[in-house]
């Protein structure tokens, strides 16, 4: 079993930066793949990005392609998504998730959850 707790949420400037990491404790985290997710009030939970169990692929949906990078340190133990060129519309809460499925944005394919950390981007 692997828990996961998300870090780094704040509010943050449209145009600018932020990084969130995702830290996980438990057994065998070097075996999942790791995605961020993302929602905001009255939506569904929005795949954001991916990174397989080694870190040599990730994936990123088009709405944060070229603006969001995932990184991961399995010696640490964290997930990070460096978030750039920042919207208004990034505003949500971000959720990392820990699965054995790669290429699905599906939540139900997701095993564990973290609480999640908000976002808010002012314009």
């Amino acid at each position: 079993q692997v828990q996961l707790e998300e870090s780094g949420g704040r509010l943050a400037q449209a145009g600018g930066s932020l990084r969130i990491s995702c830290e996980a404790s438990g057994h065998k985290f070097d075996t999942y793949n790791i995605a961020w997710f993302r929602q905001t009030p009255g939506k569904d939970r929005e795949f954001v990005a991916a990174i397989s169990w080694g870190g040599g692929t990730t994936r990123y949906s088009d709405s944060v392609q070229g603006r969001f990078y995932i990184s991961r340190d399995n010696a640490k133990r964290t997930v990070d998504l460096e978030m750039n060129s920042l919207k208004p519309e990034d505003t949500a809460v971000y959720y990392c998730g820990a699965g054995l499925h790669f290429y699905t944005d599906d939540v139900q394919k997701y095993l564990y959850w973290g609480q999640g950390t908000q976002v808010t981007v002012s314009s």
